[in-house]
């Protein structure tokens, strides 16, 4: 398999993890995928609009990451339950 391939098949399995429940019932929307500057903006903007949990991800398959040994991150949003 192509490192291309290998990304685009990576990216594809991200892409399915969108939702979480966490061990008291509450749910988790996944907000943000990615590393660096991005990450630490986003982690920023996140956390003004609400309760976040940040998740560190395995960065094999993403080659820039792999190379520059850069970590990936998840940011989850606390769902509020509705009024």
């Amino acid at each position: 398999m192509s490192e291309e391939a290998r990304e685009q098949a990576r990216l594809a399995q991200e892409e399915l993890v969108r939702e979480k429940v966490d061990a008291n019932g509450n749910k988790w929307r996944k907000v943000y995928f990615g590393g660096g500057a991005h990450f630490r903006n986003w982690l920023e903007q996140c956390r003004e609009l609400g309760e976040v949990e940040v998740e560190e991800v395995d960065a094999t398959g993403f080659k820039c990451f792999e190379e520059a040994g850069e970590k990936m991150y998840r940011i989850w949003m606390k769902e509020e339950p509705p009024d």
